[in-house]
């Protein structure tokens, strides 16, 4: 069987084109062992096999090399062809391959949710033996309608659009149709048009010109594919409308006291009667380590696999046998599902409690099951260490795997033992495993439903994980123990914000080209059709603290350029190592940190170090040693000490490098410190400069490189549609960044990523961006609008264009003019949180608005617990709400 690869790719002298692909003659897919294409003048390059007849299909791709590397290759969706072994040769004729503009048109969001289409084929019988296969890419085509060919000759309908010719979507957003040579007369002009199923009427046709195909006649038995062809419309822009939650904040008549899967599926109920196509939730990953209110924050996963037991659906998992243990769970559920917030503890306690006596009767006859083997064998790299990790855990009373004793270090034969069914610990292993499968088919039929009715579930993807975490037990070389993740100073927290994760050893993950970061995506991948990176910055840059500061600001980015000791005199400032890297204080600074505490703080905490300034004495020169100096106390005047101690030990100008010691990095917000008030104004202007230059010029191109390095492959790995949380310190690379992988960014009207501006533009806000009124981290609009009177009062006349004082209350009018702003903007998606909807409709929303907040950033040990307060059923039914969200997204054009 013969096989003839040509494409019109045009090239200079030395550089030479390859195919790549999915069988031996092709490499399997390792570029050292492609086959190099032959020149024939023009840009036409040919490659001609032999390939045995058993030999079905083919995937493969083109790259360009010189001297034998790599330097440009396709977009990542492979060319195939299927061999159906009909006829001798196959002569195939593709187009380059480019990243599309329209990019999330090919995400799964989009071919499995919005315009996912049904196999549909139309065979057409060949019968002189001469096929010719034209394929399209024509991902922006809806559920309802097809692709359609019409052209210059009889079989395609001569120029009617009524006997234009359906194309097969089977391979969708690809599209294919067979035709009988015999039949064509070259040159054929043709073009393709969208074809509506309902009126059985064409919609609309391509744009351009029409196209234009030259052949020799085809021969007996040979088979001619047309390939990488893109659909060439120019419809208005896309864009859609939906709602952000925690799962664990919804709320039903049937919940547990706190969001589940279960409720996920009225949520998608509720969605789709409001006109609404996308639902984003917070992370679902477990982070189960104390067992209390502490394991409330979602980022802080234990597994970046395993779903947290919490999110089961109780009444789909089954009843208990016993009558009288099934009415006790069932009083305790109407007594949590009573409460107004999430009482952390006393759901996952009962929840687990419930789960643990439904397995003791029926877990042996789910694990025997095929169904339950093969989710074994499929999570079996992860569930293992997974469910060890969790035995462990409660074996030792800690998930600080340092104190495990003799199992501290990962010993996957350890693990293997501890895992098999004659193990002492079996019966806590086999009940992971359950939870594990359990949860893994009720998200399964979430998402399937939600892909029934045309909803796109969108996850969150953590930037770090637990430091006593799985994967840092399992796997510690991606990981730097030695420093603490984070984020600088902004408007979430005016001291930085420790997260407390391990940084990330980038240079292991490179290594292995990024496979840790790739399985990742893989798994939300189960479940989701989108997904939002948390803090993409970190893909640029981290902040990375060292571990003896509890707060962030003297942390330092990581990778990083810091400067040397010439660099930093270069600029005028007479660099005295000791004064600007030591933490010290004026004395004529200490009462405005102490106030009438001044000279108890000097006796007790405080030595002198010149004849006017202190440092900290040895027993509390960290902040973690004053923060366990200070634990169990929380008078106003320990609290006052605390945190006078604490920025004391902030007080440096630099910071040395953690790893290249003659190095050094300014500190951030520096200008704001005490020391920075001690100096001259010449030194002041020279450390201003230095200051300016290194944390907005000097890592532009570094950072980028870093970015694209990283992200390149990782977006290319997944079908998901990419977006990511870009706000903060943002770096000048960001945008530039993002764009050209078509990663969409976060839009915030209230944080603008133009220094310039109070308020987001928001008529020229970028199409490739998600757009919301607020954030998990950020008050909703109704506590926002009382936050700062003045700026609201500037907000309410020149965005709102409103005359007079603004009112103390934003009414439900105002919030749906915000959020129908919104809407109208050119952002793909507007994603809006429920409270912001709720505040809409005065019959619906919560009069407490303070109890609304999910999350306060400044606040690490805040307690994650927030609630709707209606249930879903009563959302459901209102349709005074309903009707409103369904009139703006209709007035806003979204679909």
């Amino acid at each position: 069987m013969k096989v003839s690869f040509n494409i019109n790719f045009h090239t200079v002298w030395g550089q030479k084109l390859c195919v790549v692909g999915s069988i031996p003659e092709l490499g399997s897919w390792e570029p050292a062992l492609a086959k190099e294409m032959n020149y024939s003048g023009d840009g036409n390059w040919k490659l001609e096999l032999d390939l045995p007849p058993d030999i079905k299909d083919i995937e493969y791709r083109y790259f360009l090399s010189v001297n034998d590397k790599q330097i440009f290759e396709e977009w990542e969706k492979n060319h195939r062809i299927v061999l159906d072994g009909q006829s001798d040769s196959y002569i195939l004729y593709d187009y380059w391959q480019i990243r599309p503009d329209n990019l999330a048109f090919y995400s799964s969001a989009f071919t499995k949710s919005l315009f996912a289409h049904p196999c549909n084929t139309h065979e057409r019988v060949v019968r002189s033996g001469r096929k010719l296969v034209i394929k399209i890419s024509a991902p922006r085509v809806e559920k309802n309608q097809c692709v359609a060919i019409t052209g210059n000759q009889e079989c395609l309908g001569n120029w009617h659009p009524d006997k234009a010719l359906l194309l097969s979507c089977d391979t969708f957003p690809e599209w294919h149709i067979d035709l009988d040579a015999a039949e064509i007369r070259y040159p054929l002009e043709y073009k393709f048009l969208v074809w509506d199923n309902d009126s059985r009427q064409p919609l609309y046709w391509e744009s351009d010109e029409n196209r234009i195909l030259s052949l020799v006649p085809q021969k007996q038995g040979e088979t001619v594919v047309i390939s990488g062809l893109y659909f060439r419309d120019s419809l208005p822009l896309w864009r859609c409308a939906g709602s952000v939650i925690p799962v664990f904040s919804l709320r039903s008549e049937k919940s547990f006291g706190v969001g589940d899967l279960g409720d996920l599926h009225m949520l998608v109920d509720w969605a789709r009667k409001t006109h609404q196509r996308i639902i984003q939730v917070l992370p679902m990953n477990d982070t189960t380590m104390t067992h209390t209110w502490v394991d409330s924050y979602p980022y802080s996963a234990i597994s970046i696999y395993a779903l947290h037991p919490m999110y089961v659906d109780l009444s789909a998992l089954g009843t208990l046998k016993d009558p009288e243990r099934a009415a006790f769970y069932a009083g305790k559920q109407k007594e949590l599902n009573a409460k107004d917030t999430v009482d952390y503890e006393e759901v996952l306690k009962y929840k687990l409690g419930y789960c643990q006596e439904y397995f003791a009767g029926e877990g042996k006859a789910v694990l025997d099951t095929p169904e339950f083997k093969e989710f074994l064998a499929q999570n079996e790299s992860w569930l293992m260490p997974y469910a060890t990790y969790c035995f462990l855990r409660e074996s030792y009373g800690t998930s600080d795997f340092s104190q495990w004793q003799g199992n501290s270090t990962y010993n996957k034969t350890r693990v293997r033992a501890l895992c098999r069914e004659d193990s002492d610990a079996w019966p806590e292993i086999s009940f992971s495993y359950f939870l594990q499968y359990v949860l893994h088919n009720q998200f399964k039929s979430v998402s399937d439903y939600a892909r029934k009715n045309g909803v796109v579930l969108k996850g969150d993807l953590p930037i770090g994980v637990s430091r006593t975490s799985v994967e840092a037990w399992t796997e510690p070389k991606y990981f730097n123990m030695n420093g603490q993740a984070g984020a600088p100073p902004d408007d979430f927290s005016m001291n930085g914000q420790n997260w407390l994760f391990p940084t990330y050893n980038w240079d292991a993950m490179e290594k292995d080209n990024f496979s840790w970061w790739k399985k990742r995506f893989a798994k939300l991948s189960d479940y989701f059709d989108c997904f939002r990176i948390d803090h993409i910055l970190g893909f640029f840059r981290i902040w990375e603290v060292p571990c003896e500061y509890v707060q962030g600001l003297c942390g330092h980015f990581n990778p990083a350029l810091p400067f040397s000791r010439e660099e930093i005199e270069q600029y005028g400032l007479n660099f005295n190592e000791s004064r600007f890297t030591t933490p010290h204080i004026n004395r004529q600074f200490l009462s405005e940190l102490f106030e009438e505490n001044t000279e108890e703080v000097i006796g007790a905490y405080l030595a002198q170090s010149s004849s006017r300034h202190y440092v900290l004495k040895p027993f509390c020169d960290t902040q973690r040693k004053i923060e366990a100096l200070f634990a169990d106390k929380a008078d106003p005047v320990s609290l006052r000490i605390k945190n006078g101690l604490f920025t004391i030990a902030n007080e440096v100008l630099f910071l040395r490098d953690p790893r290249e010691t003659d190095k050094f990095h300014p500190r951030i917000s520096a200008n704001q410190s005490y020391i920075y008030r001690e100096l001259s104004g010449s030194d002041r202007y020279a450390f201003d400069q230095l200051y300016w230059h290194f944390f907005y010029h000097r890592h532009n191109d570094f950072w980028k490189a870093q970015a694209f390095k990283r992200l390149t492959p990782l977006v290319a790995s997944t079908e998901m549609l990419v977006c990511g949380e870009d706000l903060g310190m943002i770096p000048a690379s960001v945008p530039e960044v993002m764009n050209k992988l078509q990663i969409l960014s976060l839009e915030i009207e209230r944080m603008p990523k133009s220094p310039q501006r109070e308020f987001s533009d928001m008529f020229n806000l970028p199409y490739h961006s998600v757009c919301t009124t607020s954030t998990h981290d950020m008050t909703p609009l109704r506590n926002w609008w009382k936050e700062d009177p003045e700026k609201t009062q500037r907000y309410y006349n020149h965005v709102l264009q409103r005359i007079g004082e603004a009112p103390d209350e934003c009414t439900a009018e105002i919030v749906a003019q915000i959020i129908s702003n919104h809407l109208k903007t050119r952002s793909m998606l507007t994603i809006i949180p429920l409270q912001d909807w709720f505040a809409m409709d005065d019959s619906i929303k919560r009069k407490d608005i303070e109890s609304e907040r999910i999350n306060v950033p400044a606040n690490s040990t805040h307690y994650w617990r927030y609630r709707m307060h209606i249930t879903l059923e009563q959302l459901l039914q209102a349709d005074n709400l309903n009707n409103k969200i369904v009139s703006l997204i209709k007035e806003a054009g979204r679909k």
